[in-house]
């Protein structure tokens, strides 16, 4: 970022409720960050259990993606790639 002299604030000009607002704000952004990490972690220790019983994870991936969209418009997006896979040959 440019900043310029005019637009750096002196820390001195913020008052103890923005100072207080802000420490909480960066307290619940770090907490959010971690229970991400953790999420991010029990999703793959379950994509490892499913792989170790012999299921394909980029399908169940792809399966989770598929689910999560609107069902007509998941109609139409799968039209859609029949229709230039066959203007392609591919089908």
């Amino acid at each position: 970022m440019d900043f310029e002299s005019d637009d750096i604030v002196a820390p001195q000009a913020l008052t103890e409720t923005t100072k207080d607002k802000l420490r909480s704000y960066v307290a619940r952004l770090e907490n959010l960050e971690a229970e991400k990490q953790e999420v991010a972690d029990q999703i793959k220790d379950v994509y490892a259990d499913a792989k170790a019983l012999g299921f394909d994870t980029k399908a169940l991936r792809k399966v989770i993606t598929l689910r999560k969209k609107d069902q007509k418009k998941r109609q139409e997006e799968e039209m859609m790639l029949e229709l230039y896979l066959h203007a392609l040959g591919e089908i």
